[in-house]
């Protein structure tokens, strides 16, 4: 069985990676990786294929960036002329990005079974590019992988578990549980990112007395107001710890897109108050181990990410929200994380609140092998399709 496994941003490659280590264990399935192009910044996508022994991609479309229908409208196209080309019996989606929603109208079209990593995922906020993505790319699947038991309640409340839909090779959408790849990877890279990590050392940071932050969602970026509200209690917290005699850094690894916003969102004077203080380091996106160590030894994480919001649960480390919601809500639900927004007040009592008290981390996320249970999955639906 070949399977197309299309990737376009940092979190996907990073999922991939659990995939294709499950794929590469049978003999029964083999695997074309086709990268999108639509993260192209060096340390934002060839790192991570470098660090985390990801076969270079068969496929690169080299699309970039651009409007979102001029960026997935070119995907389409380019993820059709290869459905094509090749004889693929399946394309494997993750998450939420246009990538995603490429991936499944193009393989929709041409009645290639699609299955979709991270299925079920909802914020329930319609203004979300993401969550259009994902509802489009469910809708489309063959079978939709969730990856906890909230994302199985949304596809039973949304009608999944009832409908019978059929499609042109005679199958039915399934529903399964399958666990987080994400969480695969968190175990397997742990150890190793301690060996081949020294952020630690070359920032002069200590368990557990540092702050990890991280802003890239356009919501946050591209609004001065809520860029403001996020930076005034990142600096304020700084300056606080600062004073004390073994206070807390701020770490705050840039994406890109911050920082081309930073300078024509932030007013100078804040601007100034993060660059004077030596509490507060700015610094280049992280690699994969780099993110590893920080998110694993972070007093506190304060992200709009859904990734790292999941990755510091996984590694124990309670999280700050900079986002109105969250489809991760069973962090909430255990109190390992709060919803904090770009509130300036919020953030700070959040933050005040996870520093003051015991957090708890249940096991939400599966066994560590949903990777191996998908492949599964997928060869099991192949083999009865050749029927």
């Amino acid at each position: 069985m070949k399977i197309l496994t299309i990737i376009g941003a940092r979190p996907q490659i990073i999922k991939a990676a659990a995939l294709s280590r499950a794929v590469s264990k049978r003999d029964d399935i083999c695997e074309v990786i086709l990268h999108t192009g639509q993260h192209y910044d060096t340390n934002m996508s060839d790192v991570f294929f470098r660090e985390l022994g990801i076969p270079e991609p068969d496929i690169n479309l080299h699309v970039g960036s651009g409007n979102h229908g001029e960026q997935t409208g070119k995907m389409i196209m380019e993820i059709e002329k290869v459905l094509l080309s090749r004889d693929i019996d399946g394309v494997v989606l993750y998450g939420d990005t246009n990538s995603t929603l490429a991936g499944a109208v193009a393989a929709g079209k041409l009645h290639v079974p699609v299955y979709h990593i991270e299925a079920g995922l909802r914020s329930f906020n319609m203004a979300m590019p993401e969550e259009l993505n994902r509802i489009v790319c469910d809708q489309l699947s063959t079978i939709l992988f969730a990856p906890t038991e909230t994302a199985m309640n949304n596809l039973r409340n949304e009608g999944f578990m009832t409908e019978k839909r059929h499609f042109a090779d005679g199958s039915v959408q399934q529903v399964i549980k399958s666990g987080d790849v994400m969480y695969d990877n968190s175990l397997y890279f742990a150890d190793m990112a301690a060996e081949k990590s020294d952020v630690l050392r070359r920032f002069g940071l200590e368990d557990k007395r540092f702050i990890l932050a991280t802003i890239h969602r356009p919501a946050n970026t591209d609004n001065a107001e809520n860029l403001s509200n996020i930076f005034r209690a990142l600096a304020d917290i700084a300056e606080r710890e600062q004073s004390k005699a073994e206070g807390l850094k701020v770490v705050l690894p840039l994406h890109p897109r911050t920082r081309k916003m930073l300078p024509q969102q932030l007013p100078a004077e804040l601007l100034k108050r993060i660059e004077n203080c030596g509490s507060f380091i700015v610094t280049e996106p992280a690699g994969f181990f780099d993110i590893i160590e920080l998110e694993r030894h972070a007093r506190i994480v304060m992200t709009d990410s859904g990734g790292v919001q999941k990755e510091s649960f996984f590694f124990e480390t309670p999280c700050v929200i900079l986002r109105p919601e969250t489809e991760w809500v069973e962090i909430v639900a255990a109190g390992a994380g709060i919803i904090a927004d770009a509130d300036y007040e919020r953030i700070l009592s959040a933050y005040d609140k996870l520093c003051g008290k015991v957090v708890h981390f249940p096991q939400l996320f599966g066994d560590g092998h949903a990777a191996e249970h998908i492949v599964g999955e997928i060869v099991r639906h192949g083999s009865q399709m050749d029927r």
